[in-house]
Order: structure tokens, then sequence, then C-alpha cells
């Protein structure tokens, strides 16, 4: 079973933030656990190797298996994931708005949703699927991502902008930013933030600015189980705690201390492997 995280090979670093590895197997006697996955901000592209997941949707009461390769937009509601007991995904996490210039997909159409990858990329994701499903080489299964997306660079044209390297710093930086101070970083007027932002993202610059604070928490809270609500909420630019109680609320449905205890049920947590 293997939990890890790899980086990009060098050509990818402007567009890929992390690409994910994560392979385990549950006893077919034991139930799997959902993983509940909060709104970060991100858009991935995911690759079920092994098994297959099903997502619940649990504010719209919506459940749908996904596809082998999928491209998720921008969430700003909890989904539910439940896993095979076998399963090994490869999770490409794009830095902000990066898939934008991969797929020239308005974003706004995939809010809270995930699109078969191969409606996007055609019969090229459909062969690197079956060369992914026919090694049980980790290396090598990395060496064919980084490789179709390498290719993908060769023949598309990147029109980077400065709201590119703006939301990329925000997400660095960690640090709590204004809607008009992300519009002069972007250089753009209010009006076209917002524009720029529903195409290359999927939600407007205070939406996305809320789900960065809010994912800034969750993280905290994640490697620093000790630290006090109200710490995390100082730290992370809420007002006070009650401000980031109403973000759990808005983002999960429920409480920051009731969706702790559903995250310590996760896979990876039960088996051990994100300690």
């Amino acid at each position: 079973m293997i939990f890890r995280s790899y980086n990009p090979c060098f050509l990818l670093e402007p567009y890929i933030k992390v690409i994910h590895l994560r392979h385990f197997v549950f006893p077919q006697q034991v139930s799997v656990p959902c993983k509940p996955y909060p709104p970060r901000p991100e858009h991935c592209m995911a690759f079920y190797v092994r098994g297959s997941e099903t997502t619940e949707h649990p504010f719209e009461g919506i459940t749908y298996k996904k596809p082998r390769s999928v491209l998720s937009g921008q969430y700003t509601k909890q989904i539910n994931r439940y896993s095979s007991h076998e399963f090994l995904m490869i999770l490409v996490v794009f830095k902000p708005g990066a898939l934008y210039h991969f797929t020239r997909l308005s974003f706004e159409q995939l809010m809270n949703t995930a699109l078969d990858a191969e409606a996007v990329f055609g019969s090229a994701i459909t062969r690197l699927n079956e060369r992914l499903s026919s090694t049980d080489n980790y290396s090598e299964m990395l060496r064919l991502i980084n490789d179709f997306f390498c290719r993908l660079i060769n023949v598309i044209k990147v029109d980077e902008q400065p709201i590119d390297t703006a939301l990329d710093s925000i997400l660095k930086n960690q640090m709590p930013v204004t809607v008009q101070q992300l519009a002069s970083d972007c250089c753009l007027s209010m009006r076209q933030l917002e524009r720029k932002l529903l195409d290359r993202v999927g939600v407007g610059p205070k939406t996305f600015l809320k789900i960065v604070r809010f994912n800034q928490s969750y993280k905290m809270r994640l490697r620093h189980p000790h630290v006090s609500w109200q710490a995390i909420a100082s730290t992370c630019g809420y007002t006070d705690y009650q401000h980031l109680v109403k973000d759990y609320r808005t983002f999960t449905g429920t409480s920051a201390v009731q969706f702790f205890k559903m995250e310590e049920k996760a896979p990876e947590r039960v088996l051990g492997l994100n300690r």
C-alpha cells in the first residue's frame, strides 16, 4: 500500500502542483469507509488505475460512479468518496487556472462536477488509461503521466497572464488577500477579474478566496490536531471562531468538530497511511 506525493517533471512545474499516488487494499469482509472531501482551491485529473470510486453529493442527494479518468472542476460543497476494496488512484493537482490552458473549457460549467477525461482529450487519454492499467510499476505510471502532459504542452499555446501568477502566489504564501488586492495584483478591473476567474477557476473572486482560507484551516487542523480552533481561526484570517464555524457550515454542512470526526475515519487514516 502506498500514500505518497510526487513533484511533476521540470517542464510541468509551471502547471502542475503535485501528483498524488494512492494505493490501498481492504479485506473483502471489511466495509471500506468513505472519504469526506471538502472544497479545495484546485482542479484535478484523476486516473483510477485499479478499482473504482463512487462519489456522493450529500447536499443534492446525488451519487454516481466515476469513469476511469476524470477532470474535476472547482467544488464549493463537500463530497463523499467511496472506493472499491482495492483502489489505486493517481491524482494530478494543477495550479490555479492551469487546466484552463490545457482544455480551453470554461470552468464555470464544471463547478461542483467532474467530466470524463476521454470526452475532453479523446483517444490520447484512452491509450494512457490502457497503458496505466497494464503495469504494476509505480515509477512507470508516473512516467506515463508526465509524458502525456509534456506532449500536451508541445501542442497547446499557453497565454499566461498576471492572474495566473497571482492565484499561484496566493496559495503559496497562504496570506489573507482582499478581492481588491487580487484585482490589483492581476492588473484587472473588478469586472474583468470576475469574468476571468469564472472562466479559469469556475467561481468568482470572493468565493475563491473563501475556499482558500477554509482550506488553510483544514490543512492546519490536519497537521496540528492539538492546536485550538480559536488559534486556527486567528492564524487563517477569520475574524473569530464563529466566523470559521460559519464557513464550515457553508462548505461541509456541519461543524468543524463534526467534520473532523468523519475525517478520522477516512481510509488512509484507518490504514495508518497518513499519520
